[in-house]
C-alpha cells in the first residue's frame, strides 16, 4: 500500500548555457518524488519546472503534488498500475510535470515490485538507443566549432537550435553542413519561432541548397496546428511536432490533419509514462515514427524517457543528451538506470 509521496529540491549546474529561440538556463531546478510503501519499496520520479513550455513553476509542480495528486494515490493497494496512474492523471486538470514525476515513480515502484529493469516491465524492445546531442543558438563560428568537435566524440546526429534572423539562420545551416560533411544528421528545432509562410520559404532554400536536413521540429506555434498541417504539406522534408503534442487527444487530432510526420513525446508534456504509451500506439498505427525527447531535467526523468524509448518498437530517434550537459554527470548517475557512452544509452539490468 501507498503510505506516503515526498518531495526533495535540488539544482545541477549545466557545464555551459542552452540557449534556444525562447530560452536561456545555465542550471537544471529539478523536483525529486519519492512514493513510500508499507513493504518498504520506494519509487522515484523527477520533473522540472518550463514555464515557457508546459506552464509549470516550482511553485505549482510542489502544489500539486503535495496536494490533490498525493491525495488520489495515498492508501492505494499495490495492485492495478492502470488504476493508480489514472487517478494520478484525474486528480488535477493540466500540470503535467507533476503528474508525470509521480507517473514515472510509480511505474519505477512497479517495476521494483516484479524485480524487473523498467524497459522490460514496458515491452523490451532494446536495451540501447542512439541520441543525438544539441548545438544551442549562438554565432556561427561557435556553432561549427562546437560541432567540430561532438562528430570527433563520435556523434552521428546533431540537433540544432534555431530561431534568429532568417539569413543568419541559413548561414549558420550551411557552414554546419559544410563542417561536418554529408555522413552526419543534422535536424532543427526552431522552437515555435516562425509563421508558416517564413518556415516554408526556409525549409524550401534548405531543400534548394541541398543541406539534407533530417527533418524541422516545430517550426510554428504549438498551438497552429493548421499551420502545422500547411507546412508539411508544402515541404518534402519531414516534420516534427513537439510543442503541439501533449495528449493522446492531440496525437489523434495532429493524425486526422495529416499536420506532421513525425511526433516528439516527452514525458513532461504528457504527464507521464502511460499517456507517452498511448501516443506512441496511435503514432504507430497512423505510421509516424516517434521521437523520445526531454527538456533540460533530471537524469531521473530522463531515464524513465530512455526505458519507455527502449521498451517500444515506434521510437525510433532519441533526443536524450540533457544529463550530458551536467557538470556532475558521472556522480549523479552512479547508481541509475541508465549509463552513456558517448551518444550510445544503455538500460542497465537494475
Amino acid at each position: 500500500m501507498i503510505t506516503d509521496v515526498t518531495v526533495k529540491h535540488a539544482r545541477n549546474k549545466l557545464k555551459e548555457p542552452f540557449i534556444t529561440a525562447i530560452r536561456s538556463v545555465d542550471e537544471i531546478e529539478t523536483l525529486s518524488i519519492t512514493i513510500e510503501t508499507d513493504e518498504g519499496l520506494e519509487g522515484l520520479g523527477a520533473a522540472s519546472p518550463t514555464l515557457k513550455i508546459t506552464g509549470d513553476s516550482f511553485d505549482s509542480i510542489y502544489s500539486a503534488v503535495r496536494g490533490p495528486i498525493k491525495e488520489s494515490i495515498v492508501g492505494m493497494p499495490l495492485k492495478s498500475l492502470e488504476q493508480i496512474v489514472s487517478n494520478v492523471r484525474d486528480a488535477c486538470v493540466g500540470n503535467t510535470s507533476a503528474k508525470a514525476a509521480v507517473d514515472i515513480a510509480l511505474y519505477d515502484l512497479f517495476s521494483k515490485k516484479y524485480q524487473l529493469p523498467l524497459y522490460q516491465l514496458l515491452g523490451g524492445y532494446r536495451n540501447k538507443i542512439m541520441t543525438d546531442m544539441t548545438l544551442s543558438i549562438g554565432k556561427e563560428s561557435e556553432m561549427a566549432a562546437k560541432a567540430e568537435s561532438l562528430v570527433q566524440q563520435g556523434f552521428k546526429a546533431l540537433k540544432v537550435k534555431l530561431g534568429g534572423a532568417f539569413q543568419e539562420d541559413l548561414s549558420r545551416m550551411r557552414r554546419l553542413r559544410q563542417t561536418v560533411g554529408d555522413s552526419i544528421q543534422l535536424r532543427i528545432d526552431a522552437n515555435q519561432s516562425w509563421d508558416a509562410k517564413t518556415a516554408i520559404r526556409f525549409i524550401q532554400m534548405l531543400e534548394k541548397e541541398e543541406l539534407a536536413i533530417e527533418f524541422i521540429e516545430q517550426p510554428v506555434e504549438g498551438s497552429d496546428f493548421e499551420g502545422m498541417a500547411y507546412v508539411t504539406n508544402h515541404v518534402q522534408t519531414p516534420i516534427m511536432a513537439d510543442e503541439s503534442l501533449f495528449s493522446a487527444v492531440d496525437a489523434l487530432r495532429l493524425v486526422q490533419m495529416r499536420a506532421c510526420d513525425l511526433f516528439n513525446i516527452k514525458l513532461m508534456k504528457t504527464g507521464g509514462i502511460r499517456e507517452a504509451l498511448a501516443i506512441a500506439d496511435i503514432a504507430e498505427a497512423a505510421g509516424i515514427p516517434c521521437m523520445i525527447g526531454s527538456m533540460m531535467e533530471s537524469p531521473i526523468s530522463v531515464s524513465a524517457a530512455v526505458h519507455l524509448a527502449c521498451g517500444h518498437r515506434n521510437i525510433i530517434y532519441a533526443d536524450m543528451d540533457a544529463p550530458l550537459w551536467l557538470e556532475n554527470l558521472e556522480e549523479i548517475l552512479e547508481d541509475g538506470t541508465i549509463a552513456y557512452d558517448g551518444p550510445r544509452i544503455t538500460c542497465l539490468e537494475r
